[in-house]
């Protein structure tokens, strides 16, 4: 990867000194720097299903529609406007006819890069094509299934997807069946559009897009580096018909140790730091008050509720996990407010009384958040020892040791030594914990390599829909040899499948959410996995720091931002 990321670099650098002059906003340029954990799994956007990738490939890659930062709702992107037709089936999207993709030395010419909706239908047939080992991309099963004809174009039965026209600037979508969700599905970055003239080229794997950020470099060091620069072409201009993005470039370092983190921030490496090293929380609120405090202040703080759940699943290709009973043992022998206040410090937002939707009543408005929590699990040490007697297992004997995987960092790792000693305690089962990169993890999760799995889902969008899919059993293939990626327990309840789809095809929000509860129901008593927390980690940014803004999915999107530092008139203002 990196032999082909430094053949194009010059080309970028050479097509953006020949662009012409645009106006420039008084406070352009500059870099924004942060860290997270890990870094993406894979730069080809199709195939993206977890948040590392997507928190990096969203200021690259493009698609159809986007969420604005701000609340979350559908605006335009690469798609000016939309028409939806009255049974909710098809979707006619106006194309821009101003976008062009990234400089790139598979290009011929300026022209070359032009987007037209050629490419639009290429991608889409991309992402219903199997690749070299025979699967369906994430976004087949995350969005595009949906479209009339994708299914038999992806096992070969039609040459052309049915639901899918092209005429002039315009593309029609028809679906199968009518989907409120459609749109922020599409919004997600799996379904990014990628140019048909890179189709089956080792340059289709390089992050060639149409968004507001190109790929420069990606270095291998401590931490490893990847920085974008700005790209001068972008179609986009603010209010005032100034150039977007603002910045001259953006740098992700990728550092899975929260204090290595937060020593980068406070020595201004980095401009944002996403939740803090729990042994340093006391340290950096309460020892640095004036920073915070101050008029105008060094930092400022948020701390949202995020659409985050944080669990362990079982492999329920185990046969020991195909009894219930030991699953809702492993559920009750968690002390979960000792894993709150001791390993996690209280840097949570509610501990995980209730399911895999994380319990935010603003955001998921007449879900039934109560009965959920009565069908989920409390610390009952007795009650797991007892399900563990009856299912065959008193006091552990004959179970066995079993492997929790998970990614190595300091929260992940301090949870995982908590889990296996509380497990011991309880149940006197032997955990051995097995700590490896995040790409490891998810592949070994994949594949079903290992017996309890470490997991946390971020939600696509403001839906129940966005967690519970984890679990619907359609999405598990039919042979074990085969990789699940998306409901990767390999959970089957056809009771759960049932309401899960009757949510989905309902017309009306109020009767989705009501099933969407009840099929959760059903899952907290058929436990796949143990709920530990969700999370609502404390974000905190240098003041100087613009138009950044914060939100429930962790979506950051920099088009806007700029730095200009405060002066105390200016701040007094602002805050009045």
């Amino acid at each position: 990867m990196k032999k082909l990321l430094l053949f194009f670099i010059p080309s970028i650098l050479i097509v953006s000194c020949s662009t012409e002059n645009k106006k420039q906003f008084e406070y352009a340029g500059g870099t924004i720097a942060l860290s997270i954990e890990n870094e993406p799994t894979t730069f080809i956007p199709r195939d993206v299903s977890d948040y590392y990738s997507a928190a990096v490939l969203t200021q690259v890659m493009e698609g159809l529609v986007s969420m604005d930062p701000k609340d979350l709702k559908i605006q335009p992107q690469i798609a000016s406007s939309w028409k939806i037709s009255d049974d909710g089936l098809n979707y006619e999207f106006d194309i821009r006819k101003n976008v062009y993709f990234h400089p790139n030395n598979s290009f011929n010419s300026k022209e070359d890069r032009l987007l037209t909706p050629e490419d639009i239908e290429s991608s889409i047939e991309r992402a219903c094509s199997r690749n070299d080992l025979g699967q369906a991309p994430h976004a087949y099963s995350f969005v595009f299934n949906e479209i009339s004809g994708a299914e038999e174009f992806l096992i070969g039965k039609a040459k052309t997807i049915a639901g899918l026209k092209v005429k002039g600037s315009k593309v029609s979508l028809t679906l199968i069946q009518k989907d409120e969700n459609f749109l922020n599905k599409l919004a997600n970055i799996c379904a990014s559009i990628t140019s048909a003239k890179l189709k089956n080229t080792e340059t289709d794997k390089q992050m060639i897009g149409t968004g507001p950020f190109m790929l420069s470099s990606f270095t291998q060091g401590t931490p490893p580096k990847m920085v974008m620069v700005k790209n001068q072409d972008y179609y986009l201009n603010d209010q005032d018909g100034n150039a977007l993005p603002y910045l001259d470039s953006l740098v992700f370092y990728f550092q899975n140790r929260k204090l290595d983190q937060l020593e980068m921030f406070e020595n201004h490496q980095t401009d944002l730091i996403l939740g803090l090293p729990t042994s340093r929380i006391t340290k950096m609120l309460e020892g640095r008050i004036k920073d915070f405090n101050s008029k105008p202040p060094l930092f400022v703080m948020y701390n949202n509720p995020l659409l985050m759940t944080n669990y362990y699943f079982f492999n329920m290709s185990d046969p020991r996990f195909e009894n219930v009973k030991v699953r809702q043992a492993f559920n009750y022998a968690i002390n979960k407010e000792k894993l709150g206040h001791e390993v996690l410090r209280n840097q949570y937002s509610e501990m995980g009384y209730y399911g895999i939707v994380p319990p935010i009543s603003k955001t998921f408005k007449g879900y039934d958040f109560d009965g959920v929590k009565q069908n989920a699990y409390t610390y009952d040490p007795e009650k797991a020892r007892k399900l563990l007697a009856e299912a065959g297992y008193p006091n552990g004997k004959g179970f066995g040791s079993v492997n929790l995987r998970f990614n190595i960092d300091d929260i992940h790792s301090a949870v995982a030594d908590e889990f296996a000693q509380q497990i011991f305690q309880v149940l006197n089962i032997n955990v051995n914990i097995d700590g490896s990169t995040f790409e490891q993890k998810d592949e070994d999760a994949t594949n079903a390599t290992g017996d309890i799995f470490r997991s946390a889902w971020a939600g696509d969008y403001a839906n129940p829909e966005t967690f519970l899919v984890n679990f619907y059993g359609k999405n598990v293939p039919l042979s074990k040899g085969e990789p699940s990626r998306i409901n990767q327990s390999r959970y089957c309840n056809p009771a759960f499948d049932l309401l899960f789809e009757q949510a989905k095809n309902s017309t009306k929000k109020t009767q989705a959410l009501s099933y969407y509860a009840k099929a959760e129901k059903v899952l907290m008593q058929d436990p796949p996995f143990i709920p530990l927390w969700y999370s609502g980690d404390i974000q905190i940014v240098y003041s100087n720091v613009r138009n950044l803004h914060f939100n429930a999915l962790n979506l950051f999107a920099f088009t806007n931002v700029y730095k200009k530092d405060w002066t105390a008139e200016e701040y007094q203002k602002a805050t009045n």
